[in-house]
């Protein structure tokens, strides 16, 4: 199964911790998907993507195995979010079937990020060299 990683799970030590099987395959985005931090976790919120037109959600793709893929379903309904197929685009514009995980619960409004859990969204998007612009649009927030 490949799995889209946009939230702290795209930091190499966590995704290594929660899935020790998954395997970095490429970066990709979600064409049309919007990113915000809307889900409510003690000191600020924690992000959670949903369709809407004219945005663009980056992050990793990685490769695994179905144990690991239980492991990671289990981490993202501790945090809100449960396991979505949609699709993804590479940087050569073709489009892979991807799982991620979204919230179902409606949304608080825009929050101030979680600073502990933004600080490993930004390693993990140097980590795999995310767009530039894409890194330092979660910068902003430290």
């Amino acid at each position: 199964m490949l799995y889209f990683a946009y939230n702290a799970n795209i930091d190499p030590n966590r995704i290594e911790t929660i899935a020790p099987g998954a395997d970095f395959e490429f970066i990709a985005h979600l064409p049309e998907w919007k990113m915000e931090f809307t889900i409510l976790n003690g000191a600020g919120g924690l992000p959670n993507v949903r369709p809407l037109a004219g945005n663009t959600v980056w992050g990793a793709i990685f490769s695994v195995p179905k144990p690991d893929l239980a492991a990671i379903d289990e981490q993202e309904a501790a945090e809100g979010r449960i396991r979505t197929n949609t699709q993804a685009m590479d940087r050569q514009g073709r489009r892979h079937d991807v799982i991620t995980h979204v919230s179902q619960s409606e949304p608080e409004a825009e929050l101030h990020p979680e600073k502990p859990y933004l600080k490993l969204m930004v390693q993990g998007g140097r980590h795999w060299d995310l767009p530039m612009g894409w890194v330092a649009s979660l910068e902003e927030h430290l």
